[in-house]
This record gives C-alpha cells, sequence and structure tokens, in this order.
C-alpha cells in the first residue's frame, strides 16, 4: 500500500459498509479565519454520496471543540493536528446525536487518537440490534459522559449555547444538539436543517465518478467526465439522496436492465458490471429547481415524515429556543455549509412543520416540493406503521 492510499485508509469501514469503503479522502476549509473548520469526507451507497462533516472551533480559552467526529484517517487527523500546532490540544469532542449511526461510529475511534480529550455525548443514546453501553461500543469508559442538558454545566458554556432536541420513538429516540458559537455567531447542526447547492460540493469534485455514473441516461452511455455531466450528475444524487425514489425517476424492468449491461461500455464491478436500470423523465430537471429552492435551509421530508412529527410540541419548543439565538450562518454536518442565514429563516424552516413537505413555502423565493417526489416517503412510512417496524406519531404520544 503507496503513502497516499495510506493516508485516506479507514480500516473498521466494514461497520457501516458504505461508499467509499476503505478509501475516504478529507477536505478541510476554512470558515470563520483562524477560528472555525468544516471537515468534509463522503458517505453513501450506490454512487449516491453526499458530504458528512465534522466541525472545529478553536477555544477562546485555547484548544480545539470538535463537533460531529468523521472516520478519523491518517490524513483527517494530520489536518487535525495542524491545527494542533496553532491552536492547542483537542479538549472536547461531542456526538450530538443520539442515532445517527454514520456519525457514532467514528466517535470511539476518534477519541482514542486524542487522548486528553474529554467526550460528550447526546442524551438517551441506543444501539441496533441490541442496545449496549457505550464502552462496548468503542468510546473510552473514563472520559465519555452525557452533556448536561444546561449549558451553563458544560465545562464550555461560557462560549457555547446549545439545545437538546430529545424524541422518543418508542424503539429508540431522535436527538440532537444545536451549539451555538456565540463569538462568531455560526450555529452548528447535524440533521435536522440542510441545504442543497446548485452544484457538487468540492468533496465530490476529488473523484467524479459517482457523478458521472449517475449522469448517463442508460447503461448504453460511456462515463464522460465534463462539466456539465459533473453537473447533472450531483443534481440527481441530490434528488435520489433526499427522496429515495423522486417521481421524476423511473425503473428499468429487469430484462432490458440485463439485456443493456450486456451492452455496456464498462462490465467492471466498479461500474456495477454494466448495470444501470434507472430512467429519468425529460421534465427532471424540475424536481431538482424545487429541492435547491434558491439554496433555502429546509427539513428533508424523510425526517419531517418519520421523526418529527412524533414530537412537534418538543421540536416546536426546541426550534423556538434555537431561533432566540443571534447566527448569520448554519454549519450543518451533510449538503451544503455554511448556510448564510439567520434565526428568522431557520424558524420559518420549522414552521412548515405544520404542513405536508409540498405544501411548505420557505420566504418569498421559493417554491415548495414537488407532491410526486414526497410519494414514495410518504407510501413507506405508511408501510412501516402497518407492519410495527414504526409507531405512528399518535401511538407513540398514547405509549409515554
Amino acid at each position: 500500500m503507496n503513502q497516499q492510499a495510506k493516508d485516506w485508509s479507514w480500516p473498521f469501514w466494514f461497520l457501516v459498509p458504505l461508499y467509499p469503503y476503505r478509501r475516504r479522502r478529507t477536505l478541510r476549509h476554512e470558515i470563520v479565519k483562524d477560528t472555525i473548520w468544516t471537515f468534509d469526507q463522503v458517505q453513501g451507497i450506490l454512487y449516491t454520496i453526499v458530504p458528512l462533516r465534522m466541525t472545529v472551533v478553536r477555544l477562546e480559552a485555547g484548544g480545539l471543540l470538535v463537533y460531529a467526529p468523521i472516520a478519523p484517517t491518517r490524513e483527517c487527523i494530520r489536518l487535525v493536528r495542524e491545527l494542533e500546532a496553532v491552536h492547542g490540544e483537542v479538549r472536547h469532542i461531542l456526538l450530538p446525536t443520539a442515532s445517527g449511526l454514520e456519525h457514532k461510529v467514528f466517535v470511539g475511534p476518534f477519541a482514542r487518537q486524542f487522548p486528553q480529550a474529554q467526550v460528550w455525548v447526546a442524551p438517551n443514546q441506543w444501539s441496533f440490534p441490541v442496545n449496549l453501553p457505550l464502552p462496548w461500543l468503542g468510546f473510552p469508559r473514563d472520559r465519555t459522559q452525557e452533556l448536561p442538558i444546561d449549558s451553563h454545566q458544560a465545562p464550555f458554556g461560557d462560549e457555547f449555547d446549545y439545545a437538546v432536541l430529545d424524541i422518543d420513538l418508542g424503539r429508540g429516540s431522535f436527538g440532537e444538539i444545536a451549539l451555538l458559537h456565540v463569538r462568531s455567531h455560526t450555529l452548528l447542526l447535524t440533521d435536522t436543517l440542510l441545504s442543497i447547492p446548485a452544484e457538487a460540493p468540492a468533496i465530490l469534485q476529488m473523484d467524479p465518478y459517482p457523478l458521472l455514473f449517475h449522469a448517463r441516461e442508460s447503461a448504453l452511455d460511456p462515463i464522460a467526465d465534463t462539466p456539465e455531466n459533473r453537473l447533472k450528475g450531483w443534481q440527481r444524487i441530490a434528488l435520489f439522496a433526499i427522496f429515495f425514489q423522486p417521481g421524476c425517476l423511473k425503473t428499468v424492468q429487469l430484462g432490458q436492465a440485463m439485456r443493456e449491461a450486456i451492452k455496456a461500455p464498462d462490465h467492471s464491478a466498479k461500474a456495477y458490471f454494466g448495470l444501470f436500470p434507472f430512467k429519468w423523465e425529460p421534465d427532471w430537471e424540475a424536481s431538482f429547481y424545487a429541492l435547491h429552492g434558491n439554496g433555502r435551509p429546509f427539513i428533508a421530508p424523510i425526517l419531517q415524515t418519520l421523526i418529527l412529527d412524533h414530537d412537534l410540541q418538543g421540536v416546536a419548543a426546541w426550534a423556538e429556543q434555537v431561533a432566540s439565538w443571534d447566527f448569520e450562518r448554519i454549519i450543518p454536518a451533510h449538503f451544503d455549509a455554511p448556510i448564510e442565514t439567520n434565526a428568522y429563516e431557520f424558524a420559518q424552516a420549522f414552521a412548515a412543520l405544520q404542513h405536508p413537505p409540498e405544501a411548505a413555502i420557505f420566504g418569498s423565493q421559493s417554491q415548495p416540493l414537488l407532491t410526486a417526489d414526497v410519494d414514495f416517503i410518504r407510501k413507506l412510512e405508511e408501510t412501516l406503521d402497518r407492519r410495527g417496524i414504526t409507531s405512528t406519531p399518535q401511538a407513540t404520544s398514547s405509549d409515554k
């Protein structure tokens, strides 16, 4: 293995076997000069990849706070060490979610690289299929503790404010910690809010193959690296990632998919042996522009439909607390960052929970999602509830 491959290697990829598996690039951006940095990697399935983001904040008292760790590859750790050399060691590592496996799996390995750091976790941590204690999941036993509900009780409470969202789902919980860095007016989030960029994020451009894979119209098209194909591939990936099965996407019948695979110009494993069972409707771009919505922040339909509606009152109280803060940008753990926005637009996004995803308007320059694009998620919720895999909001409330 050459040095470059060693730098990108993540040997525990099999714990959550998602693309890019063993080889993970890391891209660091400075968001606020000498104060806040983002570290992006990619993660996904079937080349439907999106950024997975860690944020590092310099503490006024010296040292660093890490929000939502990513895979601690050699490259990633080297980039963090460069900040430590200037601003002091990592002092706090924060897992801001109770349910996000793609975040939780990295905390233990990341923390072992920084044995001096205290590890803080969102309340009501759980694991599936067996609910194991955190030390059994690799968290350091002697320096991991639950984040206090009152931010003034945290050792970094003089520089940050935070609000804890905790939703009981019956068989687990959904949790998110909104963390405000007061001095820089920056809000850190994990999953609750996101923004879709018009073009592919820089971390996806470092290896454009997934973009080019999805830019094709059929298996018979060659992989061609052009700016137009990178853009088209990104827009389709975004639709896949948010809607799973957008209304503008049709699946090719198995027989036709197999015949086209035989004629495909690339039969390698990288190209999934020529299989490409997707067919996009001519007007698919309208779905993307509705999703992009001029870059406005919004709540993912899957989160709104399956999670947040289980405790609308609790979500409203949490959102009201966050909206009372003074911030001018949001850094979420996925898709675009930073989102240049404010508390008013944050409140607008959560007020939209009172409406179905396709009926929500976020400001005068936005537009709602297309009804056909959210149909699959709505049907998915009905199926999961009917089979008892999830519970309806009413059932969850009556069980408490």
